[in-house]
């Protein structure tokens, strides 16, 4: 670890299946099942629920494939207006805590509580504390991860879960570096995580053999962040005021599209979700771009500036279609994706909220 730095405590805190959790706490009669938010007839799955992840059934999956992986799974609409409630119920119990709080979403955040409120010496400590008053307030539970930077904490939180936290002790964090699988790397997608291995890089020890310049080769840009991050140095702070800048969605496609149809349901079903997601923050943009990633990898994008505001599905889905026609390939498609930047945001300097978790001493 890099000794220029202060030695943080951060905590990055993960609800757990949030969506569908809500959904089976509010409705006894769907608790122990089988569900999946959102979907339904053509759409996609916005959150499956334990139960339903047991059977293969993931976020962005479409509704068929996962009722052939699961034919008794329950479909229930999203309640955003529901969900945006309790995270504000538990984004209050983290500042109670400390004020350098950073939501990466509704449902995770990051803590710096390397100088909190409380006093308390101990961030796993504080963890416990935090994750029993949101059970005692929603009714939920949470996992959550610490250790001295955001990387280690974000990958942490995952080790245990549902329902469980785990503390990577500066002392210990050389070796669980190395001998953590570099698919669990956060930031280290499947596409990536294939490709390492066929440099023969499987754990961190293997990626540590590697120098700068040989990451940089093979990975571009994010060479060194693999480099850094492989030996413990990541020293983002925890950004309490941060000024979203895009909103985005998009859908990877379990079988690749070639049929224009099927491009025009796509980005019918991605212009509404934008839009919903805009609407619910009170975000209006300038600048729509779609993302078009092919069978054999290949990524096109390509954007239109207008001089007022987007304001309704319709103007996304006619935007991007006139996008779509300026494509260089008529190839399979096996990602679609739409983003708004330009935004009221960054006029009215409004902005999203990321929780960082810096230490102090660890147990």
């Amino acid at each position: 670890m890099d000794s220029s730095f202060p030695v943080r405590k951060i905590i990055h805190v993960d609800m757990d299946a949030f969506y569908a959790s809500v959904e089976q706490h509010d409705n006894p009669e769907l608790r122990g099942k089988a569900i999946a938010v959102g979907g339904g007839h053509r759409g996609v799955v916005s959150a499956a629920s334990y139960e339903a992840r047991k059977f293969g059934v993931r976020s962005a999956m479409p509704s068929k494939t996962a009722k052939e992986k699961c034919p008794h799974l329950i479909f229930v609409p999203l309640r955003f207006s529901r969900y945006k409630e309790i995270s504000r119920k538990i984004r209050e119990i983290f500042y109670e805590y400390t004020d350098l709080v950073e939501p990466l979403s509704l449902d995770e955040a990051y803590l710096d509580v390397t100088e909190n409120k409380k006093g308390i010496e101990s961030a796993n400590q504080i963890a416990k504390e935090i994750r029993q008053k949101i059970f005692e307030e929603t009714g939920l539970t949470a996992s959550a991860g610490i250790a001295v930077n955001k990387f280690l904490a974000k990958v942490a939180s995952d080790i245990n879960k549902p329902n469980g936290q785990k503390t990577i002790h500066p002392d210990k964090m050389e070796k669980f570096l190395e001998e953590l699988p570099v698919e669990k790397f956060y930031g280290v997608g499947k596409v990536t995580a294939n490709k390492m291995f066929t440099f023969g890089i499987f754990k961190g020890k293997d990626l540590k053999k590697r120098t700068l310049e040989d990451l940089t080769r093979l990975f571009g840009k994010s060479g060194g962040y693999y480099y850094n991050v492989v030996r413990g140095i990541h020293n983002s702070e925890v950004k309490p005021h941060r000024i979203q800048k895009s909103v985005a969605v998009e859908r990877t496609f379990f079988e690749d599209l070639s049929d224009e149809q099927q491009i025009d349901e796509k980005l019918t079903s991605l212009s509404e979700e934008l839009h919903q997601r805009l609407q619910k923050n009170n975000i209006m943009g300038r600048s729509l771009t779609l993302k078009i990633k092919y069978k054999d990898f290949s990524l096109f994008t390509r954007s239109i500036t207008k001089e007022e505001y987007f304001n309704s599905p319709e103007q996304y889905f006619s935007t991007s279609k006139k996008l779509w026609e300026l494509r260089p390939y008529d190839k399979a498609v096996r990602l679609l994706g739409l983003s708004l930047s330009h935004l009221n945001t960054e006029e009215k300097k409004q902005v999203s909220v990321q929780l960082k978790i810096p230490f102090q001493e660890f147990e």
